[in-house]
């Protein structure tokens, strides 16, 4: 049985998918979240300055910041510090 992604996990695969603009539905799918939990993972991302939205009409599309390259780095060290090995997509 696989072990459930803590959320750092997942903050780190939306970072990491999101250094290129991606549309909410692209992360929610990419990164195995329902609407629900992502927006809230998303909202937390874009208020603590993680993240960007950039709207265009209805659509909006998400892009990871520079603090987001410190938290990704910082956390892939740690991560393979612990477990002997890089963290990756799950999907």
């Amino acid at each position: 049985m696989a072990e459930r992604r803590t959320a750092y996990e997942i903050y780190w695969e939306i970072l990491v998918y999101c250094r290129t603009p991606r549309a909410f539905t692209a992360i929610i799918g990419r990164c195995d979240l329902n609407s629900k939990t992502g927006q809230e993972y998303l909202g937390f991302l874009v208020g603590r300055g993680f993240l960007s939205v950039k709207r265009d009409g209805e659509r909006s599309t998400y892009l990871a910041t520079d603090r987001a390259a410190e938290y990704t780095a910082l956390f892939t060290r740690l991560y393979q510090g612990l477990f002997d090995k890089g963290p990756v997509f799950r999907v």
